[in-house]
Order: structure tokens, then sequence, then C-alpha cells
């Protein structure tokens, strides 16, 4: 696997989540995982494996290739290159400003990551991309490897967390990436007279995969598609969207270390420790008042997609409903100063902490009666499912994984695991939220909530389990593949598949 981000080593969201705990799933089906990702400075508990001068382009660095054991047949490696990844900035730049040079920064790591390949003499099974970020490895394969005795007819998987984010940069990248100006077509890395390295990882690819079976059907539609919707389309029939899953050990309610009581389904009243807890945290005074009032929690990062303008819009109006509302994120400087300024105006029912905190994280998840997720679109969604986990009841916009992951509670037959609007409006978030409070006065309605999203299994085996039979497809494809160029007498060519 090569990615941008892994959990703990790094993460800005569910991309690092899902490296972070997939692997581990894979491991424990007997499939040996190792993750390529850049070293920005953590772990230090890293041993040295190899060094080269590794040459992109013009541009020639040397680069340590650092090792750490993550979990049974799980195996990160850190490409070293303090120049391209140990700065002071983010991961991607300072701020919402890109690095000027991410164009060279990643197509460096694919290029890293295929060479420890060749230089340890280890042909992998595939190659999982994830993200644009490791975009350009299935081009390298079938371009510059496309005849390399180790590497040469490696199949490939492309796994998009969030189309949203495609690496769109300058063409005149493509020679000093090493990329030949015949891929600048619109039928391979060519995009709006631009290249993008998430175009170049889904046409190259074997195989795309999504991280939800609607989030799948969506994106080929103009309303989610990001203009990407044609260039999927032309590849539905290896497109594939496989739900993810969450790491259940780190998230057990019966045993997180944040929380200042376990609970489970059989000893919720034990969940009102973790409430009491919340409320202090941001500086809420503890009595019956409050504690009796829904306490309604996010943790999000505060962009457009979340949909937190949405919320905002209508803050006067859920300032009125007899709930308070927590919220830890950071984003969008525009929606910070929008939020710190709800919470000024509003501080008995809005309190907001800019930032990111895992203690606090998990604190919300535990302490709060109701978890607010109105993305606007959302790939799968991570929060919905540890909020379940905790008997905290979602509520969410029916898009993406959380349509396929939130029933919607229906007062009449008591079935559903939480409350879901279909209309992205104000309206619609509005009688989502006043259906939930109505039902949580409902204190027996509440309780059997609660047990049945507790009830449900979201850990990674199942998931895992699919992307196992991916990989089955793509190496079974390459083979069939090769048997009938044999047959045919003709040699494989550096093209999309």
């Amino acid at each position: 696997m090569i990615a941008s981000e892994m959990s703990p080593f790094a993460r800005t969201g569910g991309l690092g989540e899902v490296l972070g705990s997939l692997p581990a799933a894979l491991g424990r089906l007997g499939v040996d995982v190792t993750v390529v990702l850049p070293h920005y400075g953590w772990p230090e508990r890293v041993r040295e494996a190899d060094r080269f001068t590794l040459t992109v382009g013009d541009y020639a660095r040397e680069v340590a290739l650092l090792e750490h054991d993550v979990a049974d047949r799980v195996h990160a490696v850190f490409v070293d290159c303090p120049e391209l990844y140990a700065r002071d900035g983010g991961l991607y730049g300072f701020g919402t400003d890109d690095y000027p040079d991410n164009a060279r920064r990643f197509a460096f790591l694919a290029r890293a990551a295929l060479e420890r390949s060749v230089r340890r003499g280890e042909r992998p099974t595939v190659v999982h991309a994830h993200d644009w970020h490791a975009g350009l490895a299935p081009v390298y394969l079938r371009t510059i490897y496309a005849r390399h005795p180790l590497l040469g007819g490696v199949p490939t998987v492309l796994t998009i967390h969030n189309l949203a984010y495609q690496g769109v940069f300058d063409a005149g990248w493509l020679p000093r990436l090493d990329l030949d100006w015949s891929l600048f077509t619109i039928d391979r890395l060519e995009y709006w007279g631009r290249i993008s390295f998430l175009k170049a990882g889904v046409v190259f690819s074997d195989l795309v995969t999504t991280v939800s079976p609607t989030y799948a059907r969506e994106i080929q539609t103009p309303a989610y598609g990001f203009g990407f919707e044609g260039i999927l389309r032309t590849r539905r029939d290896d497109l594939v969207g496989i739900l993810n899953g969450i790491d259940t050990e780190r998230w057990n309610p019966a045993a997180d270390p944040y929380l200042p009581a376990p609970y489970d389904a059989t000893a919720l009243d034990e969940k009102v420790a973790s409430k009491c807890e919340l409320l202090k945290a941001f500086d809420l005074a503890v009595d019956d008042t409050r504690l009796a009032r829904p306490l309604v929690g996010m943790v999000t990062r505060l962009v457009e997609q979340k949909g937190f303008d949405l919320i905002a819009d209508v803050s006067e109006r859920l300032a009125a409903m007899d709930a308070t509302f927590v919220l830890l994120g950071s984003g969008a400087r525009w929606l910070e100063d929008r939020w710190l300024g709800i919470a000024q105006r509003y501080p008995d029912r809005f309190r907001v902490r800019i930032g990111f905190d895992e203690r606090l994280s998990h604190l919300i998840e535990a302490g709060s009666d109701v978890f607010l997720m109105p993305s606007r679109f959302e790939p799968c969604g991570l929060n919905q499912l540890y909020s379940l986990r905790y008997g905290t009841i979602p509520i969410v916009h029916a898009t993406g994984g959380l349509a396929d992951t939130v029933i919607p509670y229906n007062p009449r037959t008591g079935r559903g695991t939480g409350f879901v609007f279909t209309d992205y409006t104000a309206e619609g978030l509005l009688g989502a939220v006043e259906a939930a409070l109505r039902t949580f006065r409902d204190r027996r309605k509440w309780l059997e909530l609660q047990a049945r999203g507790m009830a449900e299994d979201h850990s990674w085996d199942a998931s895992a389990a699919e992307y196992v039979k991916v990989y089955d497809r793509v190496v079974d494809g390459r083979r069939t593949a090769r048997a009938e160029r044999r047959a045919a007498g003709t040699s494989p060519k550096a093209r999309p598949s």
C-alpha cells in the first residue's frame, strides 16, 4: 500500500484512520501488508533499512527507508527525505495553501515505494494506491516499469477516499516527474488543461474502489462527481464500493482509556459519567437541569463539505431548542470564526473548541446523547460508526456512507438506528434534530435505540474480506490477460486498461 497518512503516525482524517486499521484486519486474514508513507518526523523508534539516491526527473536526493513493525503481518516503511516531508506546516501545506511542490513530493513517494521492491528483489502481489497522493504509482508501473523483470505486470488497485481532492497540477510537471508528453491526453492524465494525479490512478489502475456502495454510485453523477463523473462512468464495471470499518479496540466504550467510567449496552447508566466529564471539559455547569437536557456532540473538519455552514445558518433556531451543542474541530478560518461567534452569542447553548484533541474526541462520542453529522456529501464517514458503538444516536444527511450505515428511525415500528434527513436544507436538518429531541424524552424508546446501534458490527473484518476479493480479482485478471496475450503472440503495452 502507498498512502500519505497512516494512524497513529500521520492523520488528518478518514484516510489516516483507514490506513491505521485496514492493514491489521488484512493481516488477521493472512495477508502480508507493507504500507509506504512519508516520514514527516514521527515516529522516532524506527530502524533504517536502506539508503540510496533516488532521481525523479531532474530532482535527485538521498532517501532513507525507515521501517517499523505495526502489527502481525503489517509493516510500515517511512520514506525519509527531510527536504520534502519534514516541514513546519501541515502534511500538505500551510493552512489552506498547498505546498507548491506537492506534485514532486508525492511522485517521489510513489517511486520510492516501487524502488524499494526493486532493491529488495520482492515482487508485490498487488500495489494498492490510496487517494491522489499515490495516483502515479499505477502510471509508473504501466510506463517506466512496464517491462521491468520484477515489477512488470504487477496489478494495481486505487481507493478513492474523497473525490473532492484530485491532485491537480500544471502540465509542465510531466517531464519533471519522468512522465512522457504522450500521457497528456483526455483519456489519460489531462484534466481541463492540467494533469490530475487522481485521474491518473483511475485510468491506469486495474480496479478502483471507494469507501461505500452509495458513494460509488453518487460519484458517477454530476451532483457528486466533482467533474470526474464521466471518467468514473468509463470505469463503472471496475468500480467497487466497500464500506469502511472502525478499529473496535481503539473505539470501545467498555475499555476506552479516555473515559471516566467504562460502559456497554448492559450498563448504559454509566454513560452519564462521560456526560458529566464532557460538560466540565467545555466549562458547563454539571447540574440536574443540564444533565436532563440532551447533549449534541460534533467532531469535524470545519469545511463546507461537512455541512457546518448549514448548521450555522440556523444557529438561532437551534439555540431556541432545549439542547446543548458542543463542537470540536478546525478547518476553514471563516467557519472557525463563525462558530466562535455563535458560541459567544449563545454561551448557554453552544460551546466550541478549535483544534483537535484525541481525548476530547472520545469524550464527545461517549458523553453526548446525540451526534450531529449533516454532511453535504460523505464518502463513508467514521464518526457515525463510533457513535453507534458508543450508544450516541447519530443525526445524518442521507448521503454516501451515512446512508449506508444509519437506518432511519421509524417511531411507528420502533426500528432504526438514527435520524436521517434526505433534503439538504435547513428545514430538513431542523426536522431531524427536532425528531431526535422528541424521542430523547421517551426513555424506553431511547434505550432501545441505543442498544440497537451498539449491537451492530462495524469492525473491519467484513470489509477486509471484501478487499481480499478485490485483490484476487485483479490478480486473476492479470493472469488471464497474460495467458490471452501468450496465446495471441502479443506483448503487453504501456496503456490504460
